[in-house]
């Protein structure tokens, strides 16, 4: 499943990068309104909607970034009662949890995808087929972007449901090799390569020194 954890990991990236965009922008432009030459031309310039987009690009981000905390075992828990159990009966406790979270984060996508459906989803799509059914409701629109809601509210389902297949590929992993993700949140990534490389660097000089005073 590469394929999907380079998407999930690519699409958290783009959000979190746009956002922080489309953030500066505003934050510019708001500046650049209050300079006296230059703000009868800015504000001209409509970004209204910049707030509402970094609204739902940060709820988009949070939903699949929780997907990615599961996978990758960075989400906080209270395993004091894991710790004092053997392992043996502790790994139960750990398959009940990660089906329990599977079993609530379906129960959300599922409740998710049914407020989308009826909120203007299922009219999106028989109006996109060409069927023309008149009992069905449009939806809603967000004020500034002007955007069907459903769109918007689609996270919830997506988010929840890729919450719950992570889920589950942890605990199949852990049945089968007794293994969970944990990270280690006093980790910073590249750091052993840093203190290898000084460390090989001082034993170099050490030994060029040395080798001056054998030669002395």
């Amino acid at each position: 499943m590469r394929w999907l954890d380079r998407l999930e990991e690519s699409l958290i990236a783009f959000l979190m990068g746009a956002a922080t965009l489309v953030i500066a922008l505003a934050v510019l432009h708001r500046f650049l309104a209050g300079v006296p030459h230059l703000q009868d031309a800015v504000i001209r310039i409509d970004v209204s909607w910049a707030q509402e987009l970094c609204i739902y690009m940060f709820v988009w981000m949070a939903k699949f970034g929780a997907a990615y905390g599961v996978r990758a075992g960075t989400h906080v828990g209270v395993d004091v009662l894991v710790r004092k159990l053997r392992p043996e009966h502790a790994k139960y406790l750990v398959i009940f949890s990660l089906l329990a979270g599977a079993v609530f984060t379906a129960t959300i996508g599922t409740l998710g995808a049914t407020f989308v459906w009826e909120n203007g989803a299922h009219y999106a799509f028989t109006h996109a087929l060409g069927i023309d059914n008149p009992d069905l409701f449009e939806g809603p629109t967000s004020p500034d972007l002007e955007i069907p809601t459903w769109i918007a509210y689609s996270c919830v389902p997506l988010g929840s449901y890729l919450m719950c297949f992570r889920f589950l590929q942890v605990c199949w992993h852990f049945i089968r090799t007794g293994e969970a993700p944990h990270a280690d949140h006093g980790h910073v990534e590249g750091i052993e390569d840093d203190v290898a490389a000084v460390g090989a660097a001082k034993t170099a000089e050490e030994a060029q020194k040395t080798a001056k005073g054998d030669r002395a």
